[in-house]
């Protein structure tokens, strides 16, 4: 149980810290006295950082495990902040969010792969629930970092981030599941797979996530340009998403254990388009804001499905699989702003919701290939 609790605390500092970043952006842009396009550039740099390290990192736990995977890219994730915090120059903030990038999106393929070995050995879903946890972190940074921000400054904020990840990191990285190769097996193959399978579940993840990434970055803008919504009324919109999702990844581990992975795949894309067709089809903000929160209910356990999936494919190595689907997912968020922002120049957001409702009949059509994420009799 220890080492449940050990990953699970890892995916919160992770969101943490992914929360903590977001309050920094107006400050960066106030100190190096750079524009929107410009500061664009620097959030562009955070997710090609973790793209291009996720395969990296896969690799390495193919080789030498998830633990060792994890206590690398945390270590080295740990004073990110600080380096930000103290970069004086725009490219020198440019390279330092690079760095931050990387170390966050090893640290992600790790702790997931982590997450699939726990899975395996205590013969229980608990992927959707680790989710719960970064969602959780991922508020908990966000919502806090402003006022400390406000109140003590950026190095100060930098500097408790920093301390609460590190004393995490001293409690969780001692208790992880140990899943190193046994000496003497054959090291995997420094290649991306060849297999078509792990692919197409990080379609179905990509699929899934640049929904996620639409109400998170569009809905507001929806909401108060289309529909004459207040601010304070078009902040609901993601908030909405965030909660219903957060919640409901905590009840996935459970739905998957009653009813299979692929079942609850195709529920949950099923939902996932009503919410996105409701708030694209709406009028005024309210059911909008319940269309919203409904796609939240559905988006909310296909990416943790994948992630099981990918790392339980047959003869395949766990991290591998991981890195194809995370990149693969996560490339979805990096483009999913700038592309829904230049085709709102034609069409309408309320449109676009709709788009990105038949988006989801990837996963739907392809939810078969999800039933590698069961390992376990279902609770019938």
């Amino acid at each position: 149980m220890t080492m449940r609790w050990a990953v699970s605390a890892l995916f919160f500092v992770n969101g943490l810290l992914v929360g903590s970043w977001a309050p920094k952006i107006p400050v960066l842009m106030e100190r190096l006295g750079i524009t929107e396009a410009s500061a664009g550039v620097i959030v562009l740099g955070l997710g090609l950082g973790s793209i291009c390290v996720m395969p990296l990192f896969g690799a390495m736990v193919a080789r030498a495990g998830s633990a060792s995977a994890v206590r690398l890219a945390a270590w080295l994730a740990a004073p990110s902040m600080i380096w930000i915090s103290l970069a004086p120059t725009y490219w020198t903030v440019a390279a330092t969010v690079v760095l931050f990038g990387g170390m966050v999106g090893g640290m992600d393929v790790a702790m997931n792969a982590n997450a699939v070995a726990v899975e395996r050995a205590r013969g229980r879903a608990i992927m959707s629930s680790c989710h719960g946890f970064w969602s959780l972190g991922a508020f908990a940074g966000a919502a806090a970092g402003g006022w400390l921000i406000q109140r003590f400054g950026e190095l100060a904020h930098a500097a408790v981030i920093t301390t609460v990840f590190a004393l995490v990191l001293l409690w969780a990285l001692s208790r992880l599941l140990e899943d190193a190769p046994e000496a003497g097996a054959p090291k995997a193959p420094l290649r991306l797979p060849r297999s078509p399978l792990p692919w197409l579940i990080g379609l179905m993840a990509l699929a899934a996530m640049i929904p996620e990434g639409a109400i998170l970055d569009w809905a507001a803008v929806y909401l108060q340009r289309e529909m004459g919504a207040s601010l304070s009324v078009a902040g609901l919109g993601f908030a909405a998403c965030a909660g219903t999702m957060a919640a409901m990844r905590f009840a996935g581990d459970g739905l998957r254990r009653r009813f299979g992975a692929v079942t609850t795949l195709r529920a949950s894309s099923a939902v996932a388009m009503a919410g996105l067709v409701l708030a694209g089809l709406s009028s005024s903000p309210a059911p909008a804001i319940a269309g919203f929160a409904l796609a939240g209910i559905g988006i909310a356990n296909m990416v943790p499905i994948a992630f099981s999936a990918a790392g339980n494919v047959p003869g395949l190595a766990a991290g591998m699989g991981l890195s194809v689907v995370t990149m693969m997912g996560y490339s979805g968020i990096l483009l999913a702003p700038g592309s829904i922002g230049f085709l709102a120049e034609h069409l309408s957001l309320g449109t676009i919701y709709l788009g990105l409702a038949a988006l989801l009949l990837i996963p739907l059509l392809l939810s078969r290939l999800a039933a590698t994420a069961d390992f376990e009799p279902r609770d019938d």
